[in-house]
């Protein structure tokens, strides 16, 4: 099926194709085409080399219509199960227009078209799909997994190897820069600094900060440098950091480019972890195999009571075994051609159906305008 419009009389032009048709959805080459864009934009963001995006390439392509059909299939059971994320949304949008220190939504709307190329409407559906695909993968699968104690237990005792620790820290950071800003500016950083060490002193939320505050880069990641060994780190700061505790904010660090606060997330102190240490990251580990399988079985299971058809050439990867999805064209299906000699024939059994005794009597219908004797 395509999407068309007409140019002239004699001449239509194919805007879109229609690959697929999922429940009361479908998806189209433009929606294919996007989604191969974003897997090349995020490899060249990781700063892959081209030979790296082209082998990711080979295989993401062949699951790229997977994907799409998942994602909608999993909507369709949101709208099903009735979830909303509107609440959300309107709190993600308004983080974001913090962070990127918009005065109003339509400053917003202009920045999405220009860097996804998307309508803010379109924008925001897909951000919606995504949210309610992501309640029921938590919902429908991921809360029905189970890993119990003693298997976390079991398994530390068989990888204990793995968990013996070199001494390191976990760091967030936000840093208020002085590049680009006039005198000014730059005497009333400290200020802000100390302002801000003292309300995450008093537990604000330090993901709230960052967005709010921090001009580095590590901003969209809510200020996330991450486990760093001993060792790696300047002495001033190392210093400073590894005599903290978990949850120890420094105070704010003067830097050539500005003032710096650094949080402490977590640590490793040098040797074999206790295993109470360890748990979350052994769950982590022994959840994802057993996810995987579950959540390609459910899918299956979506496919299976979905309304799905797949145009001719394309191959959907998670396709559910013995599915019917064959492309059905409404322009080649075919009128009935009924004859004279049947349409009478109908009419002559329509008629003798009034003439059909009546079980366990020997009277007869004769009529509808005849009362049964």
């Amino acid at each position: 099926m395509f999407l068309t419009c007409a140019v002239f009389a004699a001449e239509v032009l194919v805007v879109e194709q229609i690959v697929a048709k999922v429940n009361g959805d479908i998806i189209t080459t433009t929606d294919l085409a996007r989604a191969r864009r974003l897997i090349i934009e995020e490899m060249k963001n990781r700063k892959a080399s081209q030979a790296e995006i082209e082998m990711t390439l080979v295989t993401a392509e062949k699951n790229i219509l997977r994907d799409k059909i998942d994602s909608l299939l999993l909507a369709s059971k949101g709208k099903e199960m009735s979830i909303s994320v509107d609440g959300e949304i309107s709190k993600y949008i308004a983080d974001l227009m913090v962070k990127t220190k918009m005065a109003n939504q339509e400053d917003l709307a202009k920045m999405i078209v220009e860097q996804t190329g998307q309508s803010f409407e379109d924008w925001k559906n897909e951000m919606r799909t995504n949210m309610i695909t992501q309640r029921v993968v938590r919902q429908e699968v991921g809360g029905k997994i189970n890993i119990k104690k003693e298997e976390v237990a079991k398994y530390y005792n068989e990888h204990k190897t793995e968990f013996v620790r070199e001494e390191e820290i976990y760091l967030r950071e936000i840093l208020f820069s002085s590049e680009g800003k006039s005198p000014a500016e730059v005497a009333g950083l400290e200020k802000r600094a100390k302002d801000v060490v003292a309300r995450l002193r008093k537990n604000e939320k330090f993901n709230v900060l960052v967005r709010e505050f921090s001009d580095s880069q590590t901003r969209n990641e809510d200020g996330d440098i991450g486990w760093m060994k001993k060792g790696m780190l300047n002495k001033q700061i190392e210093d400073l950091v590894f005599k903290g505790s978990k949850n120890f904010v420094t105070d704010p660090i003067k830097l050539p480019n500005g003032w710096l606060i650094l949080r402490v997330e977590d640590f490793h102190s040098a040797g074999q972890a206790e295993l109470e240490q360890v748990e979350n990251e052994i769950m982590e580990k022994m959840y994802m195999p057993r996810f995987q399988p579950q959540m390609r079985e459910y899918l299956t299971k979506l496919r299976m009571d979905a309304f799905l058809e797949i145009k001719e050439g394309f191959l959907d990867s998670g396709a559910a075994p013995g599915k019917n999805t064959a492309w059905t064209d409404p322009a080649q299906l075919k009128p009935e051609t009924v004859s004279k000699e049947e349409v009478a024939s109908r009419r002559r059994m329509k008629r003798a159906l009034w003439v059909v005794p009546i079980p366990g009597t020997k009277t007869s219908a004769t009529s509808k305008s005849q009362s049964v004797k």
